[in-house]
């Protein structure tokens, strides 16, 4: 005998993506939108924080219609509502979450507070009904980098997390510096690809220290100097004896040694996927092997980290899962999904449940040394 598959309607404004989607039990995502605010943050080379949020308080209600309408459902075909209580930019995760507490009160449905992070770190299992806990996460975007052992829902034990700069971060601040705009991992990614990723002898941050975080505030600096060369008299060490010549962000080309922007970013790339694979080798060095390596968040949407993540699996012995890259970016599907995880566990929230600018995963994680630990 089939049992009805429960529907939750998830809600996502963490940052500067207004998401809304609605997710069944059985993995089916009956409708979801997301609007980018790509256009208003753009002049400003990052997301502000109160342009993000009147934007969601603008779209969000439109939105919630329109998915309802697509769906063909009303709140009262929801079995609860599922919405980003944190981390986040403060403002754009309160439009959500109390958006989301005024349609539980006026429906009578129950109120699911989701981690941000903990829908990325359950986003592969909605693509991949096969994926069983235990798996190993390597959780990278904009805003973390970290390394968690998932050992069920709400089960998170943090290996890793980065000192400074997280992944995503670092790949924006990059694009910043060689004027390729926001934003700016995919812009990075693709400029790669017209590069050597051996041409620019940059530094692989905490490779081979005995604890596996990661820190990649020195290897953005280094990219800024590798920029700065190209309008600098002073030659830079040739790499591999190569005499090239130099070709500015504008397109001409002049008479010296210089890295090109491409070159840049591919080295850049490489930098970033071998600390990424020294880290969680150290990592795995230090627990007994899960089944299944996992990676989530934006970054994760990164054909050459998942290429290098693969490979990693193999060579280590254990399957490797990455969710469709409609599921890596910030979306609500994923919010739902999390919903659909805890709903029959009876994990609900009150209605004066918090919304969070800080929310580690794991909260009994010990600290790590160094300024600006985003855990």
């Amino acid at each position: 005998m089939s049992t009805k598959a429960q529907i939750v309607l998830g809600i996502e404004s963490s940052c500067d993506e207004t998401a809304v989607a609605l997710v069944a039990s059985d993995r089916t995502i009956l409708a979801q939108q997301i609007a980018s605010q790509v256009s208003e943050h753009a002049p400003y080379g990052g997301v502000v924080p109160e342009i993000a949020a009147r934007a969601h308080a603008e779209k969000l209600a439109p939105m919630l219609d329109s998915v309802m309408r697509e769906a063909g459902l009303t709140l009262a075909d929801c079995d609860a509502i599922a919405a980003t209580a944190g981390p986040g930019l403060i403002g754009g995760v309160m439009v959500g979450l109390v958006t989301a507490k005024a349609l539980a009160m006026a429906s009578d449905t129950p109120l699911i507070a989701i981690n941000h992070l903990e829908g990325h770190a359950l986003s592969p299992r909605l693509a991949d009904p096969e994926l069983e806990f235990p798996y190993l996460l390597l959780l990278v975007s904009g805003g973390h980098c970290q390394i968690l052992l998932v050992e069920g829902v709400g089960q998170y034990r943090r290996l890793a997390t980065t000192i400074d700069d997280a992944l995503g971060e670092a790949y924006d601040k990059s694009a910043k510096i060689l004027g390729l705009g926001y934003p700016g991992g995919p812009k990075v990614e693709q400029l790669a690809r017209q590069g050597d990723p051996g041409a620019v002898p940059l530094p692989r941050p905490l490779k081979g220290s005995k604890e596996p975080h990661f820190s990649f505030a020195g290897l953005k600096s280094a990219v800024l100097r590798a920029k700065e060369s190209q309008h600098n008299s002073a030659r830079p060490e040739p790499v591999e004896g190569r005499e090239k010549p130099v070709h500015t962000s504008t397109g001409s080309a002049r008479t010296g040694f210089a890295y090109s922007d491409a070159d840049i970013a591919a080295s850049f790339q490489q930098a970033a996927i071998d600390c990424l694979i020294d880290r969680l080798e150290h990592a795995l060095d230090r627990i007994d092997t899960p089944p299944n390596l996992v990676v989530a968040g934006g970054v994760a949407a990164n054909q050459s980290v998942r290429s290098a993540l693969e490979e990693l699996a193999s060579r280590r012995a254990m399957g490797f899962t990455a969710p469709p890259m409609a599921l890596c970016t910030d979306n609500a599907a994923m919010i739902a999904w999390a919903g659909c995880e805890r709903l029959p566990l009876g994990q609900f929230d009150p209605l004066d449940v918090s919304a969070r600018p800080r929310w580690p995963l794991d909260p009994d994680a010990e600290p790590v040394r160094g300024a600006g630990v985003k855990a």
